[in-house]
């Protein structure tokens, strides 16, 4: 074991010693808040002062939150939101005190913002509804300016996105692994104070989706715009019927239905219900385009759900969350766009609408709203089952679908482009099949001497798109490997079938095959030098003998 010290980087101001600005920045982006940003873009967390703001999600502040690929995707675009959404507050060292500290950036800009270097790239001034930025510190009036802390000066006259998206690149090469890092400014230079793969917890690990789910435990599929997720034992739905919502006309009938989801936000079972609705959550317009909720009236949902229903040939926009975007992101809180009439996806409106409703039970004073606002109890309509979502990025595919909740799933994976820590079991299913094709597989009639396996599934690191890796010590004739070569085909499409039904990943074929003759062998040629290898050997397989008979 051993303990690093590492110096903090920045600047005495006043009585406290702080960074400019610091933060964690993330080579794989599972947060999009525009279908125009890619996972590949990137994500960066970013607070004036000391980073554990960033680092650390916190209940009381919001960090800034940027994709370097594409810095103009705002999070936040009105005035408004962007304040709303701003830092509040900054954590610093007191050196008086000999204390960490959190104060208000208002504050310490007030007494000492002129000491801090760099400051006129973190700070917008609010004036006549606009946000500006000043050109320099000289530019602004610490004690009269309503100052905004926007990073704008940052992302648009300095290096530090190039900088930092040339770093994640780099790292994340020469790692071989999605990286995330630690940062800090002193108003001058970058410091890079940590590396780390990427990880990420169950919630937001790509799982796979099977593909033999009856129809009929579907409740709805998706296949655009996804995030990685995981969402087990739903016990309740919530759902705004679209087309009963778009007849409304009266404005106190409109505003009503967000009352009605403040209320069961508060009575329903915290994170174990999902809000399905039409269009835009949180609307402050026109309602008419979706329901008007402020965030303390979802909050307390697993997945927040956008329905765009077709209305003649026009498809409506949907928010993608974005009108409390960094209120779902620092919760938790999944969010997934779903677009029924799109003729791949499942969209189970019988069940949504025919499934008796407990509205009234719960809130009676609002049972006139039961036809438009259903609230489904799904394990006491389904014989105690419930409901389970899986998100797929990778796949682009989500899936929602009833099952018994002692019922597992395939466990979120490890993926190529983005990686997690998750011991999975993909490698024991191939094993097994590998086994049992060599238990089969008549060494006479095919001219075979041995069957080796090697790879991820000797190993026990199989993905859901792994090859099962083989060897084959073949010494027969022309005609028996033709006739081998028709019998392992069989054997290759039909597991790759059977992996597509089990993880949604499709291939054109499961097995890997490597012929080695003796002559390779004896001369440790070809992939025999994987047999009886001193280091990661290969493992042989029994093949079918009158002693053994496959089971």
């Amino acid at each position: 074991m051993a303990i690093m010290i590492q110096a903090v980087v920045g600047n005495h101001v006043g009585q406290y010693y702080i960074p400019t600005f610091a933060g964690v920045a993330l080579s794989c982006n599972e947060f999009r808040w525009s279908p125009r940003i890619s996972r590949e873009d990137g994500l960066i967390r970013i607070v004036p002062g000391l980073g554990t703001r960033a680092v650390d999600r916190v209940a009381d502040d919001y960090p800034i939150l940027i994709a370097p690929g594409k810095p103009e995707l705002k999070t936040n675009v009105t005035p408004d939101e962007r304040i709303r959404y701003s830092p509040k507050k900054i954590d610093v060292i007191n050196l008086k005190n000999n204390a960490f500290e959190t104060i208000e950036i208002e504050d310490l800009l007030r007494e000492h913002g002129s000491e801090i270097s760099g400051i006129q790239h973190v700070l917008s001034i609010y004036k006549d509804n606009l946000l500006k930025n000043p050109s320099s510190l000289f530019n602004i009036d610490f004690d009269n300016d309503n100052t905004v802390v926007t990073f704008e000066g940052l992302i648009s006259k300095t290096p530090f996105l190039k900088q930092i998206k040339a770093l994640l690149d780099i790292l994340q090469e020469k790692m071989g692994t999605p990286i995330d890092i630690e940062f800090a400014h002193d108003g001058e230079n970058l410091y890079l104070l940590q590396c780390r793969s990427q990880n990420y917890s169950r919630e937001y690990m790509p799982t796979p989706i099977p593909k033999d789910i009856p129809n009929d435990k579907i409740i709805f599929s998706a296949n655009r715009f996804i995030s990685d997720g995981y969402v087990p034992d739903i016990s309740h739905i919530v759902y705004v019927d679209p087309y009963a919502y778009s007849k409304l006309s009266n404005l106190s009938e409109l505003k009503s239905i967000g009352k009605v989801i403040g209320k069961l936000n508060k009575i329903l079972p915290k994170r174990q219900f999902i809000l399905m609705g039409p269009g835009r959550w949180g609307s402050r317009g026109d309602i008419k385009l979706g329901v008007s909720v402020t965030y303390s009236e979802i909050n307390n949902t697993a997945v927040l759900i956008e329905i765009a229903r077709k209305v003649g040939n026009y498809t409506p926009d949907l928010s993608f969350g974005t009108h409390f975007f960094q209120d779902l992101v620092e919760s938790s809180i999944c969010y997934l766009p779903l677009y029924p009439d799109n003729g791949n996806c499942i969209f189970n409106e019988i069940f949504l609408e025919k499934t008796n409703s407990i509205l009234s039970e719960l809130l009676p004073e609002y049972a006139s709203l039961s036809d438009i606002v259903r609230v489904i109890d799904v394990p006491q309509n389904t014989d105690g089952m419930v409901l389970r979502i899986l998100m797929n990025a990778d796949l682009g595919e989500s899936i929602a679908y009833l099952t018994d909740p002692s019922q597992k799933t395939q466990s979120p994976v490890k993926m190529d482009n983005c990686i997690v820590q998750q011991v999975n079991d993909f490698w024991k299913w191939r094993l097994y099949m590998a086994e049992k094709m060599a238990s089969q597989l008549d060494p006479e009639r095919f001219g075979v001497k041995g069957f080796y396996i090697f790879g991820s599934t000797k190993n026990a690191t199989a993905k859901p798109s792994s090859d099962i890796n083989i060897i084959i010590h073949f010494n027969g004739s022309k005609e028996q490997k033709e006739k081998l070569q028709l019998w392992l085909e069989g054997w290759n499409l039909t597991l790759a079938e059977m992996n597509y039904l089990r993880t949604g990943y499709r291939s054109d074929g499961l097995l890997d095959i490597h012929f080695v003759s003796d002559e390779d062998i004896a001369k440790k040629t070809n992939y025999a030098v994987k047999i009886d290898a001193v280091t990661d050997a290969a493992k042989p397989l029994r093949l079918k003998t009158p002693e053994h008979p496959p089971k």
